[in-house]
Order: structure tokens, then sequence, then C-alpha cells
């Protein structure tokens, strides 16, 4: 059971409605794609149908007309020998192939009527076709991003990445330890230049003696 009536019901369709109505959109637009395509294929078949009777009318036609010419020329004929009973017979007979002509004329007018009216549905067709697959690709889009989106979530909640924090929580103390170590190695200093220690000296006289020369001072003051 398909889900348009055919033509008539997908031109005048909703893509938008039928897909938000639907529990499985992915699913309803593939069905809706393929009985668009299906459609468009019998439309098209139809008219190429129209085409060939169209053709083959134009080619009866022709005849006819070449018919005509031949029952004039046969009515000419008889009216020259004094027979007009044949030429009125002959006139009759060319009579019959213009009303044919007439007739196939009329009928080649009522298809080119069908033939436009199946070129607009044709255009309508690919129209809703073309929307209809723009929608499956926005369609496709989401649900895949929404698959990875939950296969994110999943990772990021489950044991692996548990796991892998905990990995990580270990190096680092690994890491903090060793920088430990290689700091607790510079503890103390290394050992004093002979020059440093001289200059230290040096350093220390000159304290010395700034703090006996304050000390007269404050006495001398006092």
């Amino acid at each position: 059971m398909g889900i348009f009536s055919r033509t008539r019901d997908i031109i005048a369709a909703n893509v938008t409605d039928l897909l938000d109505k639907a529990e499985d959109p992915a699913k309803m637009i593939r069905m809706i794609i393929l009985e668009m395509e299906e459609t468009l294929v019998e439309v098209r078949a139809s008219a190429a149908r129209t085409i060939a009777d169209q053709k083959e009318m134009r080619r009866h036609i022709a005849k006819l007309e070449k018919l005509q010419e031949s029952w004039t020329e046969k009515a000419e004929l008889a009216l020259s020998k004094n027979r007009e009973d044949l030429a009125k017979a002959a006139l009759l007979e060319r009579q019959k192939a213009v009303d044919m002509c007439d007739q196939l004329n009329a009928e080649i007018a009522v298809l080119d009527d069908t033939l436009r009216a199946a070129e607009e549905d044709i255009n309508k067709l690919q129209t809703k076709l073309r929307e209809a697959r723009t929608r499956q690709n926005s369609i496709v889009t989401r649900l895949e991003t929404a698959h990875n989106r939950f296969r994110m979530r999943d990772l990021y909640a489950g044991s692996k990445v548990t796991d892998a924090f905990s990995r990580f929580e270990v190096m680092e103390r690994r890491a903090d330890m060793a920088e430990g170590r290689a700091e607790a190695a510079g503890l103390g200093g290394s050992p004093k230049t002979l020059e440093e220690e001289i200059a230290e000296l040096k350093s220390n006289d000159k304290v010395e003696a700034e703090l006996a020369a304050l000390k007269a001072r404050i006495g001398k003051e006092g």
C-alpha cells in the first residue's frame, strides 16, 4: 500500500508533516522518495506513449491528405468524361478523408493538452523529489550526529575513561616524585669555592666595622 494515491497526492503532500508524524522518519523518507521516483517513471512513460500516439496520428493524417488529393483528381477525371455520378462519389470519399483528418487533428489537440499537463506534473514531481532528498540528507546527518553524541557520552561516562584518568593520576604522581627527588638533591646548596669564602669574610668584616661604628656613635650620644 503506497503512501500516496499517486501524482496529485504527491504534489499536494507536505513532506515535513508526514515526517513529523512518522515513528521512523528515516524509513518514511525512504518510502516517500521511492514512491515519488516510481510515479515520476510512470508519468514519463505515459507522456512517451502520448507522444508516440501523436506521431502515429500525424502519419495517418499525411496519408489521408494524399488520399484527398487522389479523390479530387478522380472527381476531376470523372467530370471531364461527363460522369457526374462518379465525380460525386469521388467527392464523397474525399469528404470522408477530410472528416477523418479533422477528427485526428482534434484528438492530437487533446493529447497536446495532456502532454502539457504531464510536463507540469513532471516538473512538480521533480521539485518534490528534490525537497524529499534534501530532507533525507538532513535526517541522515541529524541521526549520525545524535549517534556520535551518544557514543561520546557513553565514552566519557564509561569505565574506559575512568580507567584512563586513573592511569593519568598514577603517571602524574610518578612525575611529582621524580621532581621531588630532583629538588631534594639541591637542598643545602653546593660546596662554596675559595673565592666565595674569602668574599664572605670581607663582607662580614664590613658588617662588624659598621656595627662597631654604630655602637660608638650611640655611646657618645648617650
